[in-house]
């Protein structure tokens, strides 16, 4: 495996911010030449980053075969947006730019994240195409596409059910400016890519509607999602089971395990590792 710590070193980027690496090895003995890549955002409400939806999603995510990196972000009080998305933009563009040496399918990259983390890869998302990303990383836009996303109960709107406390971190002072803005049912467009969403209908945190309102108008512009909505757990649940549990050992909800597999059986349909 390829594991390295690279620190984020964009203009805005907080001293903590860095990319870990789980690049799996590239072997003769293994028909398989290059593999999709995930890039892992982990929640916190943009103000921590939680340890629960990083490493052991990653490692998960290898054991399907893919290969994947754990973005630790910059969040408040070091930084503010778009400092986050930037630095997801220049791991995607990194990802692309490492495609020999790493053997990675650039056709398959997606960005994955939780809660907050959920909302800055729904962010990506809406706002790859953007001409200010391309221009901060200093690569052609096409260099950026994101091929599809995974949110998992992720925060989306900042209207009527918004997780208002990650909209006041991720914006500060500019709050009052872009709060509209950050509200992503608003801002699906035809660069929007599939995604695999999934939510419990009685998380108190970040309610389900959240995922609803962004899938109703992924529906309208016919742009493929899964949805998985089950009837009970709370908020933060990583892999719903003790692999991710706190050590109060929140987090286990067996009814949620499940998850993980439909993702496996997603990425296997829509993002195939492709043999020689």
């Amino acid at each position: 495996m390829i594991h390295q710590i690279i620190p984020m070193k964009t203009k805005t980027s907080s001293e903590k911010a860095k990319l870990i690496t789980y690049i799996i090895d590239h072997s003769e003995e293994i028909g398989i030449v290059k593999r999709p890549a995930v890039v892992v955002c982990p929640g916190g409400g943009y103000e921590f980053l939680s340890d629960r939806e990083a490493e052991m999603i990653a490692l998960t995510l290898n054991s399907f075969g893919y290969h994947a990196v754990v973005l630790r972000y910059s969040v408040a009080p070091d930084a503010v947006y778009p400092t986050a998305l930037i630095e997801l933009a220049s791991t995607v563009a990194m990802l692309r730019e490492k495609e020999k040496e790493w053997h990675i399918d650039t056709d398959k990259i997606l960005v994955q994240g939780f809660s907050a983390g959920g909302h800055l890869a729904a962010s990506y998302g809406m706002f790859w195409s953007e001409k200010f990303l391309s221009e901060e990383v200093g690569v052609s836009t096409q260099m950026l596409k994101p091929n599809g996303m995974i949110l998992c109960y992720p925060v989306i709107t900042s209207g009527e059910y918004a997780h208002r406390s990650s909209f006041e971190k991720l914006l500060g002072e500019q709050y009052d400016k872009l709060v509209d803005n950050m509200s992503l049912e608003t801002q699906v467009n035809e660069n929007t890519p599939p995604a695999f969403l999934w939510h419990t209908y009685t998380d108190d945190c970040v309610p389900v509607q959240n995922s609803l309102l962004l899938i109703g108008e992924m529906l309208k512009r016919q742009i493929p999602v899964e949805f998985h909505m089950y009837p009970s757990g709370g908020h933060g649940l990583g892999l719903a089971n003790k692999l991710t549990a706190n050590p109060g050992g929140y987090g286990v909800q067996k009814n949620c395990e499940g998850w993980i597999e439909s993702l496996r059986k997603w990425l296997e349909d829509q993002y195939p590792i492709e043999l020689i």
